[in-house]
């Protein structure tokens, strides 16, 4: 008897828990009083910091606060409430109850401001998305696309972005983003014309992504360099603009360009991005070894993402050592990885860095070797290897790579002795590309610490700057006359 009223006891306040409802339902109605002043004051930090906060709510929306909330925020009898009412899926009756116990509590206040009605299409589109029906979702956010064309106020500029965004996330999780590609363009050429710089970034990005989906480079650098400039107004978006300009780098073989992309966008990416900081550091290990460098063991052993890029790991050992049929082992262990990442091309240009390297080591550790024994080191198993290998150690010995001398006669690859390195321009580069490297990066910091002007406050008027003036010419007569007296 006495544990049974223990648990009882125990599982009281599991009815106070199930009543967040409430809570989560007055958080919103508070968000919705914040965006309401900042529609009145024309003030946009308002707008921004209400997105914040609906985002630490967005794992507690449920129907009946959602219902409750758009009781609260829309005419019941207008065509949005209805629209997004048909939305959401039929509430639970414990759902019900606590959506007439809340709304008894406090009786509705409308609101008819356009920034509210946009932010029921963005919570409505989050739920559904969360909730996996993307059917729904899809209709959902073209509807408030197609309210967003018929509003141009900058307060909306901020709640517009975030729609852009999950309007093309819900077309990519059903399989159709090829199909709103001429709406992203459309209303990239909208958001141009009335100056809305933070819609421009957030669809450039998502016309990016959208021809990226699909492999079409060239169409993306085309759309990138034909884009108007202007500086970036959002961390997120310059981030995944820096990622998608590497991959575009990667592809048209601009390794080094595309480096300085991928690492700038895992620098600045925050640190709650975690899967977009591994996909960064992915297409970054993969350009520096076709760049001919070894990324540092550090990389792979970054606070959680040891086991994302362990098949990285593991090709970029074989690519060290230059064992050709170790790389080749690894590409085939880890393909459907490879494929999964979009990165197996890459992987195909790979093999002859890991072929030049293995010659590398071989004319360093040889002072004369035979062009078969260099084949069968190379595990080169090709129709005939001793022809591939001389090939392939005149192409060396022409770029550069290596130091050697062939001897066609006897069939021979004859390296010169290793002379002082710091007798060569190497030093002087490694050390120009760290200091250009230190100067771009305080570029960035001291460009970062330039504040917008203020554009939200009045300006001043006419009669108000002369009393100023005014004031300020008497303060300082009363000033000059105090100091004659004292004197």
């Amino acid at each position: 008897m006495t544990q049974d009223v223990e648990m009882k006891d125990r599982t009281a306040p599991s009815n106070s828990v199930s009543s967040t409802g409430p809570s989560t339902l007055h958080q919103l109605k508070e968000i919705a009083s914040l965006i309401e002043t900042g529609s009145y004051t024309k003030e946009v930090r308002r707008i921004v910091r209400a997105i914040r906060l609906t985002m630490a709510l967005r794992r507690k929306l449920k129907v009946s606060v959602l219902s409750a909330f758009l009781d609260f925020a829309l005419v019941p009898v207008s065509e949005a409430h209805s629209r997004l009412s048909a939305y959401l899926p039929k509430e639970d009756e414990h759902d019900m109850e606590v959506d007439t116990a809340t709304s008894a509590d406090q009786a509705p206040v409308k609101h008819l401001v356009p920034e509210l009605e946009i932010y029921c299409y963005l919570l409505v589109l989050l739920f559904l998305i969360d909730q996996k029906k993307y059917n729904e979702a899809k209709a959902c956010s073209s509807a408030s696309i197609v309210r967003l064309k018929n509003l141009n106020r900058r307060t909306v500029d901020v709640l517009a972005s975030k729609l852009y965004l999950y309007y093309s996330y819900s077309y990519e999780l059903t399989g159709h983003l090829a199909e709103i590609r001429g709406n992203l363009l459309g209303l990239h050429r909208i958001t141009t014309l009335r100056h809305d710089e933070l819609g421009q970034e957030t669809l450039l990005n998502l016309l990016l992504r959208n021809y990226l989906h699909y492999n079409l480079y060239d169409q993306a650098e085309k759309l990138r360099s034909k884009a108007p400039r202007f500086e970036a107004h959002s961390n997120q978006q310059f981030c995944r603009y820096l990622f998608y300009l590497g991959k575009i780098r990667t592809i048209q073989l601009e390794y080094t360009d595309a480096k300085e992309s991928l690492l700038q966008a895992a620098r600045k990416a925050p640190a709650a991005a975690q899967g977009f900081r591994i996909q960064c550091n992915k297409w970054a290990i993969i350009v520096r070894l076709l760049l001919g460098e070894i990324p540092e063991r550090t990389v792979f052993m970054q606070k959680g993402m040891e086991k994302a890029l362990r098949p990285y790991f593991e090709l970029t050992n074989a690519v060290r050592i230059g064992d050709l049929e170790l790389f080749r082992s690894v590409a085939e262990k880890f393909a459907g990885t490879f494929s999964t990442d979009r990165i197996h091309n890459l992987i195909v240009r790979l093999r002859h860095n890991v072929i030049r390297t293995g010659l590398r080591n071989i004319s360093i550790s040889y002072s004369r070797i035979s062009l078969a024994d260099i084949a069968s080191k190379l595990r080169l198993d090709s129709a005939n290897p001793v022809a591939d290998a001389e090939s392939i150690v005149a192409k060396a010995i022409h770029d550069g790579a290596i130091d050697a001398t062939l001897d066609h006669s006897n069939g021979w690859m004859v390296s010169k002795e290793t002379g002082d390195i710091y007798s060569t321009i190497e030093p002087q580069i490694a050390f120009n590309s760290r200091i250009t490297f230190c100067l771009n990066m305080h570029n960035e910091a001291v460009r970062a610490l330039r504040y917008p002007p203020n554009t939200q406050k009045e300006k001043e008027s006419a009669e108000k700057r002369r009393e100023r003036q005014q004031q300020e010419q008497e303060l300082a007569k009363h000033i000059a006359e105090e100091e004659d007296d004292d004197f």
